[in-house]
């Protein structure tokens, strides 16, 4: 029994970069107070405070910042707020995406529901909600959870600038090439020869 001859050419692994969220990305993908304020009210949701919100999660930074002065060097401290703050960024950004999918599939079911001719669109028995409803309810749900992320991440950029002085910018690892073994070399080399 022979065994199937193997390729000599050693496959390549690409390892893609992954750029930071931003504040900006997150305020794409999450309402604003008067959106947010919009959708509580046509759904008869809790009006959010969306300033509170804000000026809370500011002032809990700051006073975490200023209870560990004493600890941290200057560097250490921005080092520490710059994940803390990341963290924040990034749980509103990806309540932001999910936000965005809902209110999709929420428009997508609606307008299916506008077709007479699809019976499994059509609204449920009586005294129950039909999908499309369920799907608008639902989105309005995460727009309103997403708005909140969104102010509490704000607070926490503004916190890092009154803490650190400088404006938050989102960590990039930057490409280390020191550690490019003869084989990686060559997958690269090789590879440029497609570009």
């Amino acid at each position: 029994m022979t065994k199937p001859a193997r390729s000599s050419r050693a496959s390549a692994r690409v390892i893609p970069l992954r750029k930071g969220t931003t504040l900006e990305m997150v305020r794409l993908a999450c309402p604003d107070a008067a959106q947010a304020q919009r959708i509580s009210e046509s759904f008869g949701l809790a009006i959010l405070d969306s300033g509170g919100i804000r000026d809370l999660h500011e002032r809990l930074i700051i006073e975490t910042a200023d209870a560990l002065k004493d600890g941290l060097s200057e560097r250490a401290m921005q080092i520490h707020l710059q994940r803390i703050v990341g963290a924040y960024v990034g749980s509103a950004h990806g309540a932001g995406q999910f936000y965005t999918r809902a209110v999709t599939e929420a428009r997508d079911a609606t307008a299916k529901l506008a077709n007479d001719g699809r019976d499994e669109d059509l609204d449920g028995p009586v005294g129950f909600d039909s999908q499309a409803q369920r799907k608008r309810e639902f989105a309005a749900d995460m727009g309103v959870q997403s708005h909140a992320l969104r102010m509490a991440a704000e607070g926490a950029v503004a916190a890092y600038e009154r803490v650190v002085g400088e404006t938050w910018k989102p960590f990039e690892r930057p490409v280390d090439h020191t550690t490019d073994t003869v084989g990686r070399k060559a997958a690269k080399a090789q590879m440029s020869a497609f570009d």
